[in-house]
């Protein structure tokens, strides 16, 4: 229901607000006369002084600028850091939250009840845990050139990052080493506004278990003299990416290998992965692991057992839980993945895993046809959760057991109530801490045809 036009605060007005819960994504939420105010930078029991930033018929968007009185929660940041608004709760504090969460979007969005919800699984680290990290290059006030985050709300400052907490040390040493050697040679920063320039992003990725280091810098589409930089960061894989397009990605343009390989090794679950620069790979090794521990818990495989690993990668997912099954199809859009997912297989001697190149929407009726009915589907989605079109082919597959591994509880729940109304009763949630400081939460829900 919208509030009257009298109590919408227009854009850049202040306001003086008392947050009382938290909304998914993380902002606080607070109330303007009855009008709905989510403050970003605030958190249950702050008074803050905040400004508008969007206006809407039902809700505006605020940012937190002065806090008048600290909630009775709020502890000192450890640091200064973009990519962890969350550290100024508790770590048990943000627990409870993300349990809360889960289970406000199953019952609210997904209209389900009667489940249990395992407690949470806490993360091994609490800091220090990434095994990748995205920065971006900007220019400070003073025109020197700085590798680190985009400014809340902004698309084109960066703020320079001298320690990220995120990061482990080494990766941290690898970031300014790259850093200093742009700045010793003159090379000057992207500049969004303009669109020119050279500098855009620096991604620094981590073998956690082998110890393999990987360096990709992106640059626009312009010759560069690169010679020296792999000798300045001593990584294994040292790459170079131009990209053409204006928009900020990682993803695409045209890779140049300096040094090493394409790829460095990962070990997970006792196997080892070979993850190629723009391949997804969990981001936290150790909690990746306990994550599929509870996947495969939930799908409670006896042996023989037929799955079905829909959206299945370079295939960590399907190698973890064959051991346990009696065969596993993996089905994946992205051909590079499914080819990286077959050597994964190879390499680890596992032959009871099958990878195959296919849009989900238009390939698991051929895959079942192929394979057989599964016992048990495993989805792991795009935070946006699956469309009504991939749910009717996994009703249509008839599975006894779904396993539904979700980054976006929000979507889990429409995509869980539709499987319900097919048949499918959901029995267990298990949210895992992937992401501490933040407010991203993962979980894993188990539906068994009722």
């Amino acid at each position: 229901m919208s509030a009257p036009a009298s109590a919408r605060p227009a854009k850049g007005q202040e306001l003086d607000l008392r947050v009382d819960s938290l909304a998914f994504g993380g902002n606080g939420v607070a109330r303007h006369d009855g009008y709905v105010v989510f403050v970003a930078g605030a958190i249950p029991g702050d008074r803050v002084r905040a400004v508008v930033t969007k206006r809407k018929r039902a809700y505006a968007e605020a940012r937190a600028v002065e806090l008048l009185e600290r909630s009775r929660d709020r502890v000192e940041p450890v640091a200064h850091h973009p990519g962890a608004p969350w550290q100024v709760l508790p770590y048990e504090r943000q627990l409870e939250v993300k349990e809360a969460q889960v289970a406000d979007a199953l019952r609210r969005i997904g209209h389900l009840d009667g489940f249990e919800q395992a407690p949470i699984v806490p993360a091994d680290e609490v800091w220090r845990y990434r095994n990748k990290l995205e920065f971006s290059f900007g220019t400070d006030a003073g025109g020197e050139l700085v590798c680190g985050f985009h400014a809340p709300g902004s698309w084109e400052r960066i703020e320079a990052v001298e320690d990220c907490l995120l990061q482990s040390e080494r990766g941290n040493e690898v970031r300014r080493a790259v850093l200093a050697w742009c700045r010793d040679r003159g090379l000057r920063a992207y500049d969004r506004r303009a669109q020119e320039g050279l500098l855009r992003n620096l991604v620094v990725r981590e073998g956690r278990r082998t110890g393999d280091l990987q360096v990709r810098l992106v640059t626009s589409d312009e010759e560069v003299e690169l010679d020296g930089l792999a000798e300045a960061t001593g990584a294994d894989s040292v790459l170079w990416t131009r990209a053409a397009g204006a928009g900020e990605t990682t993803a695409g343009g045209v890779t140049t290998v300096l040094h090493g390989t394409e790829s460095i090794d990962e070990e997970l679950a006792g196997l080892r992965f070979r993850i190629n620069a723009e391949a997804f790979f969990q981001t936290n090794t150790e909690m990746a692991e306990r994550l599929y521990a509870v996947a495969g818990d939930l799908a409670g495989l006896q042996g023989w057992e037929r799955v079905h690993d829909l959206f299945s990668g370079i295939g960590t997912i399907s190698l973890a839980l064959a051991a346990r099954a009696g065969e596993v199809w993996g089905l994946e859009l992205v051909e590079e993945a499914v080819a990286d997912a077959i050597a994964n297989a190879r390499r680890n001697g596992v032959d009871n895993a099958r990878f195959f190149a296919g849009d989900v929407r238009l390939s698991l009726r051929e895959l079942v046809e192929r394979s057989g009915r599964p016992d048990v589907v495993v989805v792991d989605p795009p935070r946006a959760g699956v469309s009504q079109k991939v749910v009717r082919r996994i009703v249509e597959a008839a599975p006894r057991r779904i396993v539904y591994v979700s980054c976006n509880p929000t979507t889990l729940a429409p995509n869980a109530a539709q499987l319900a109304e097919a048949g499918w009763a959901l029995r267990t949630v298990r949210p895992v801490d992937m992401f501490p400081q933040t407010p991203h939460i993962e979980c894993v829900a188990l539906l068994e045809r009722g």
